[in-house]
């Protein structure tokens, strides 16, 4: 019952969200806005990081996902109060996750499109991803 809850709420936010839908670029980058990676630690191992991004996953292997744990994190790390980017592999998952951020809590999101895919293409700057240890 609560997957069918988020996905219903996931599906009405793609008609009222107001998300920036952007490519990946230098000047995203130049901006110093945070960039924040959803993708699993085996997607961040396999192709690194774009620079500066900030791993938090948000769909496990499997599909799940724990909202208030991705919330907690997410907040920790990056002031919500002000615009930021989402990245994934290909901006499937940035699409879904940044419409209900957008239109559920107000988030100011910057999706970021094609995601890694788009960046390994255009031969942007990405970093090795480091487990802590």
């Amino acid at each position: 019952m609560k997957h069918l809850f988020f996905i219903f709420a996931l599906l009405t936010t793609l008609l009222f969200a107001e998300v920036s839908r952007q490519y990946p670029s230098q000047k995203i980058l130049d901006s110093k806005i945070p960039i924040v990676d959803i993708r699993t630690p085996g997607e961040w191992r396999e192709s690194g990081l774009f620079k500066g991004a900030i791993p938090i996953m948000f769909f496990d292997e499997q599909g799940r996902y724990n909202l208030n744990a991705f919330l907690s994190e997410l907040n920790a790390k990056v002031d919500t109060k002000k615009p930021f980017a989402l990245i994934c592999r290909t901006g499937s998952r940035t699409k879904i996750v940044s419409n209900y951020l957008s239109s559920e809590l107000g988030y100011k999101v910057i999706d970021l499109q094609g995601g890694m895919v788009y960046i390994q293409a255009q031969k942007l700057p990405t970093i090795p991803y480091e487990t802590k240890k």
